[in-house]
């Protein structure tokens, strides 16, 4: 099993949780130069078929896809993944789950209150547990259990083989209250995220010992305190079948049994089609042929215009019923076979598309976004000038729409790194940048010395790169004595922003607008008659193989042990796991590991077969500097799941250029996307996802946090993939963590917010759709939103509320 970097035993002292996206600059009055307000944009609501208790009948089995069977089953190490999640979900106690605005809420089937008791000179949190609260062996859930949970995971004892401790190192004792039901927890430091830790919550048994903790736990889970108990775990069929729970307290759970079954994302039709799984994350493709089936209802069984032998004219039917019996017998057998074989595909489809009928599609929002990464380690986006012309040319409105328009779901720019639509807290911080402009993009890379014909001149005694890099990558904006780049200049209206300063003036050129526009019309035609882009091909070879031509290798970045990557925490390994895989960031073994960086060019990458050597950048008016042309290595997913990301990156690269920035699109395998190219750094530009999250400060912090040289040299990147941070914004977690205050809290995330923007490593584009296909007879199942399924409510409606017999398998 992969760590994602990080050996067995090894425990970081600092925040290692992710789930976000972010960089790293200062001033916090740049949060004022955001273009939204906090709480006005609505987030998109859950779809679930919610019912009410008494109209959901008791008994039967739902079966819901997931990915692939869990890795472990403890959701505190390194390989835990969205299946972990799911199923933990349904064992284990949460003590604050989100509801459907994205906030932490108690939850009452284990706790009575929780709420900070003293701030002075220690901050002390108060637990009252529900009374009737008992582990499924008759157990009582007390202080033991909180004891043993945070004594595993403070980071002291390196027995314990665990992915993070974020917050459980600010405990300085855990202590019984006035009664065996209340635990009082005093911390060392104060910890605003108070309400993330155990949660799950897993019984002493498992976390009192290393040997329980880091194998027992990995395979099965004995003892749980959930509406549902583990049954068991078949590898041979891909099955994890929980049981309702007979001690369980709370609300009866209406499922007698719930099977989580791992369906690949190729083969989830064809599941829901034969009845294998009653629950599934779908894409688009999915989506659209169970809206097709349900539309064509009255059509006796047979698709409407569409499925296999649609596109078939009837003048190439009736050439075909010819040639099938015709007086040349060759032929007459060739075509009586291909007739054969569309038909068998006709009634293959048919059967199909009927029982897609009784799916439903729930749709709305993930809690996740995506982003575009920009690599800062090195490279000529190692200039923050670069990066903010990059993401200044992007048109982010477009960017959403294509992948959001066509599903009807609102098609709005992500504004925060740090916060979605309808969480309290949001606020549009991409004023800190600036809207799309194409004249400032180009102003930009000028002053960083790339020019029309820089690819021709004769290279300076100069190192390229930003002022930040020539100092060996000292924070420019620290650096008062010598700031003489562009980028150095924005920080000096950063400076001017603090002091309630205009910081620049968007004017609008027409003319040179129109020009660049044509300039990059007269590219894009002279691009496209000399040769074909490898980005839009699908015939593909292995980049390195000497035996196939055409297709330069990549250049790799910094040697093969160059970056120390730590494994996602909570919540990123949590939700994060499934959207990196659906994105094409993980294999299908839940692996995130971070892996040598290959010389030469990184492994498993491909390019299209018979692709042209590139065009010279003079003959593609690329911007070019010391004789190198301003070229950019865009990797992207190859899987079948990932279209979508292919063609946002394809108009990504369109955008690009525009402006005078070439890329070299570079489609790899699902399996190796992100442990050989993200995770690693071999890589320019890249689009991935991470999650939401209700405790920003904590979760946020390592995917932003400011690389740190590791004692052996290599650079420490925890779950910044992009290389770029700074001192100011960690500071501004830090802040932030330590602050109880919600309000200030929030203030403090929204400065951090706008720094990352500034600092243009992470450009948020759009969240994610969330598609799911059910049964139409169940209930409280679905697009969850924010929320955490509740699964002790989720059924198949009676005969009376779903209107038709309820005849389910057992």
């Amino acid at each position: 099993m992969s760590h994602v970097g990080v050996p067995r035993g090894t425990v970081r002292k600092r925040r290692s949780l992710a789930l976000l996206t972010t960089g790293v600059l200062t001033i916090p009055v740049l949060a004022g130069c955001s273009s939204g307000g906090e709480e006005t944009a609505r987030g998109v609501p859950q779809d679930i078929a919610p019912a009410a208790r008494e109209t959901v009948a008791d008994g039967s089995t739902a079966n819901w896809a997931v990915d692939a069977l869990p890795a472990t089953f403890n959701a505190f190490q390194a390989d835990a993944d969205s299946a972990t999640t799911r199923i933990t979900g349904a064992l284990l106690p949460t003590l604050f789950p989100m509801d459907r605005t994205g906030q932490p809420k108690l939850n009452p089937d284990y706790l009575e209150s929780a709420k900070v008791i003293e701030r002075e000179p220690r901050q002390v949190v108060l637990y009252k547990l529900n009374q009737q609260a008992v582990w499924s062996d008759g157990r009582e859930i007390g202080a033991p259990d909180f004891v043993a949970q945070w004594r595993a995971l403070r980071g002291k004892d390196s027995a314990f083989w665990t992915a993070r401790n974020s917050g459980y190192e600010r405990i300085e004792k855990i202590e019984r209250g006035a009664d065996d039901l209340q635990v009082r927890v005093t911390f060392s430091k104060p910890y605003a995220d108070w309400r993330s830790l155990f949660s799950p919550l897993y019984p002493k048994e498992i976390t009192g010992s290393p040997d329980a903790f880091n194998d027992g736990a990995r395979t099965t889970l004995k003892t749980t305190a959930g509406p549902f108990v583990l049954k068991g775990m078949s590898k041979s069929k891909g099955t994890v079948t929980l049981a309702r729970n007979p001690r369980w307290w709370g609300d009866k759970a209406k499922l007698d049994t719930l099977v989580f079954r791992a369906v690949a994302a190729k083969d989830r039709t064809q599941a829901l089609s034969d009845g294998t799984v009653d629950i599934a994350d779908i894409d688009a493709a999915t989506a659209d042929r169970i809206t097709l089936a349900r539309r064509d209802r009255g059509s006796n069984g047979q698709p409407l215009n569409h499925g296999p032998g649609s596109e078939i004219t009837p003048a190439q039917a009736l050439r075909s019923w010819a040639q099938a019996h015709g007086s040349d017998e060759d032929a007459a057998e060739i075509a009586q076979a291909a007739r054969e074989k569309n038909r068998k595909a006709v009634v293959a489809y048919a059967t199909e598309q009927k029982a897609l009928r009784d799916f439903a599609v729930r749709k709305s929002l993930e809690p996740a976004y995506t982003q575009l990464a920009l690599n800062g380690e090195s490279g000529p986006l190692a200039d923050d000038r670069v990066r903010r012309a990059v993401a200044r040319a992007l048109d982010r409105q477009e960017l959403a729409q294509t992948v959001l328009g066509p599903l009807g779901l609102p098609a709005k720019p992500l504004g925060s790194h740090l916060a979605l639509a309808g969480q309290p807290g949001y606020k549009d911080g991409s004023g800190a940048l600036g809207e799309q402009n194409t004249k400032e993009a180009q102003a930009l890379l000028a002053d960083a010395g790339w020019t029309r014909g820089g690819a021709a001149e004769p290279p300076k005694d100069t190192k390229a790169g930003s002022e930040a890099e020539k100092k060996g990558g000292k924070d420019a904006e620290e650096d008062e004595a010598e700031k003489k780049t562009a980028g150095e200049a924005e920080e000096d209206k950063d400076a001017k922003s603090e002091k309630g300063e205009k910081t620049e003036k968007e004017a609008e050129d027409d003319s040179t607008e129109d020009s660049a526009d044509s300039a990059a019309e007269r590219k894009k035609a002279d691009r496209d008659s000399e040769d074909t882009a490898a980005s839009r091909d699908e015939g593909l070879y292995i980049v390195g193989d000497d035996n196939k031509p055409g297709a330069p290798a990549p250049a790799t970045v910094g040697s093969a042990s160059a970056v120390h990557v730590l494994a996602p925490a909570r919540t990123a390994a949590a939700q994060g796991t499934v959207l990196l895989r659906q994105a094409g960031v993980l294999g299908e073994d839940g692996a995130v590991a971070a892996t040598d960086k290959q010389p030469g060019g990184a492994a498993g990458a491909y390019a299209p077969v018979g692709t042209a050597a590139p065009a010279p950048a003079a003959a593609k008016g690329q911007l070019g500097k010391d004789g190198k042309t301003l070229t950019l290595r865009f990797v992207l997913p190859s899987g079948p799941g990932s279209q979508s990301l292919r063609s946002v990156g394809d108009k990504i690269a369109a955008m690009l250029e525009k402006i005078g920035v070439g890329t070299e699109i570079t489609k790899v395998p699902d399996e190796s996307y992100f442990k050989d190219h993200i995770a690693s750094g071999a890589y320019d530009l890249a689009l991935y996802s991470w999650p939401a999250t209700a405790y920003p400060a904590t979760d946020g912090r390592p995917i932003y946090a400011k690389p740190e040289p590791a004692t052996d040299g290599s650079l420490l990147v925890e779950q910044n993939y992009t290389r770029v941070g700074t001192d100011h914004i960690d500071q501004l977690f830090d802040k932030a963590a330590a602050e109880l205050d919600e309000k200030a809290a929030r203030e403090l995330m929204k400065q951090a917010d706008a720094r990352i923007w500034a600092a243009a490593g992470s450009i948020p584009l759009f969240q994610r759709p969330q598609l799911v296909a059910v049964d139409k007879k169940l209930a409280n199942v679905g697009a969850f939103g924010f929320a955490a399924p509740r699964y002790q409510d989720i059924g198949f409606k009676t005969r009376q509320a779903a209107g038709s017999p309820a005849d389910r398998k057992k």
